[in-house]
């Protein structure tokens, strides 16, 4: 089974992208981050011409988390939030026969001194209580989670030591949470300018390799050990009117 994380960064401006991508790469579930549309407005119909099924909860113009199933599958069942109900537009959990993915954008922060960052680790708390309810069992959180975990993870390190993405107090509290999962991709790829993020802002980004690794497949050990390959796939970033994400893509023996 061929499973996919990708921050699209706006599911309908990025719609020319996932048609040529989808039919490329073919993922068995494709999870998405900010796909900043309302749920009337969600593209569930090119979906299903593409031969998926759509979950999605979203809002206007920001956040906004789906998952596309392939026709085929099987039955799914999907929820939104987390049980206390909270930021249910950037949590989606999905089960599938013995499989349960918990797909999340997690609050970038803003700064290390915004009442945003006490958010975002109020946020890393709460998926922490859903992994270790799911301990024992085929789980992955994925999604975009907004932490560049190790100083390879970044171009540059010496002069991000403050960035909300990469300081060591919320490097410390990602280890906390992900505890035993597994980082699928490093069990492949244990190089440096290995990246999911590459910066508008930043000219020639993805070719001078100038980016973050802040998009994330954490598996338990029992999932990962079913885990074939994981990769991003940096090409829809080189594509016209590209997300400043790239789909991270894995396979496992399901």
């Amino acid at each position: 089974m061929i499973l996919a994380t990708f921050n699209v960064n706006s599911v309908r401006s990025r719609l020319h992208i996932l048609e040529r991508w989808l039919k490329s790469a073919g993922p068995d579930i494709l999870f998405m981050q900010e796909t900043k549309t309302q749920d009337e407005f969600f593209p569930d119909v090119a979906f299903q011409e593409w031969g998926y099924r759509s979950y999605f909860h979203g809002g206007k113009s920001y956040n906004g988390v789906a998952a596309i199933v392939k026709e085929g599958l099987g039955d799914v069942d999907v929820t939104f939030g987390f049980d206390d109900g909270e930021f249910d537009t950037r949590v989606l959990t999905l089960r599938h026969k013995n499989l349960t993915v918990l797909n999340t954008y997690v609050p970038q922060g803003k700064s290390t001194d915004s009442p945003d960052f006490t958010v975002k680790k109020e946020f890393l708390a709460r998926v922490k209580s859903v992994i270790e309810r799911e301990e024992g069992g085929l789980f992955l959180w994925t999604g975009d989670l907004n932490v560049a975990p190790e100083n390879r993870d970044v171009t540059s390190p010496e002069t991000k030591k403050s960035h909300v993405c990469f300081c060591d107090e919320i490097r410390q509290v990602f280890r906390a949470t992900k505890n035993s999962l597994v980082d699928v991709l490093r069990l492949f790829d244990d190089g440096d300018n290995v990246f999911t993020f590459y910066d508008y802002r930043v000219k020639n980004a993805v070719s001078r390799k100038i980016g973050w690794r802040i998009d994330h497949m954490l598996a338990s050990p029992g999932l990962a050990d079913l885990a074939e390959w994981c990769r991003p796939d940096i090409e829809p970033r080189k594509w016209d009117k590209p997300s400043d994400h790239t789909p991270l893509v894995a396979n496992f023996r399901l």
